[in-house]
């Protein structure tokens, strides 16, 4: 009898192909290849794993979204939560990667996704020096309004993790001179951590 087999992801269009076949509405299109490469583990009697599936392909597809539709989160958030989620380590750095260059495209808006992705380094890869790289970009490059106190305290959590208390003892009290934190709470909180470090 025929047994199902899974086809590969195939290699993702030029965006000038893609482009053309918007037909004026890139936005739409966009939406419509995400849901494309999201639903491309799941075929006619097969399911994939997303650990099986071409990452790199799925990274090149997942770039054409965001070409598409700059201002769209919802590939970087799958490829933080979804398929940066894999047991397979390779993987997981390849999309934490992708996320942390697109990151520097747009840091302002963007920065959630290198949050997530800090904690997947430090937590599912036990890699903390990894994990402080991304922090300190999101220390250092999304300075904007709407950027919550906590995504650029996030740094001095790794660093203390790190046993590199000298300099989470330099950072957070950067981080109190500089006038970026103005929330109360927030200033009484860091205060609170940094009398913590100098007490160890």
């Amino acid at each position: 009898p025929a047994r199902a087999r899974a086809q590969d992801l195939p290699p993702a269009p030029s965006l000038a192909a893609l482009r053309l076949a918007a037909l004026g509405d890139p936005v739409a299109l966009s939406k419509a290849t995400m849901l494309y490469v999201q639903g491309f583990d799941e075929q006619a009697g097969v399911s994939i794993a997303w650990r099986d599936l071409d990452y790199p392909r799925v990274i090149s597809w997942l770039q054409r979204v965001l070409e598409l539709d700059p201002r769209s989160q919802y590939p970087l958030l799958a490829a933080s939560e979804v398929y940066g989620a894999v047991s397979d380590p390779q993987r997981a750095r390849l999309m934490l990667e992708f996320v942390y260059a697109r990151f520097q495209e747009d840091p302002n808006r963007r920065w959630p996704w290198l949050a997530h992705a800090a904690l997947v380094a430090r937590h599912r890869l036990h890699d903390l020096p990894l994990a402080r790289r991304y922090a300190r970009a999101i220390r250092l490059q999304a300075t904007g309004a709407d950027v919550p106190p906590w995504a650029r305290e996030l740094e001095a959590f790794i660093l203390q993790d790190m046993s590199e208390l000298d300099s989470a003892r330099a950072l957070i009290g950067g981080l109190l001179r500089s006038g970026q934190i103005t929330d109360p709470h927030e200033l009484q909180f860091l205060s609170d951590r940094l009398d913590q470090l100098n007490k160890r």
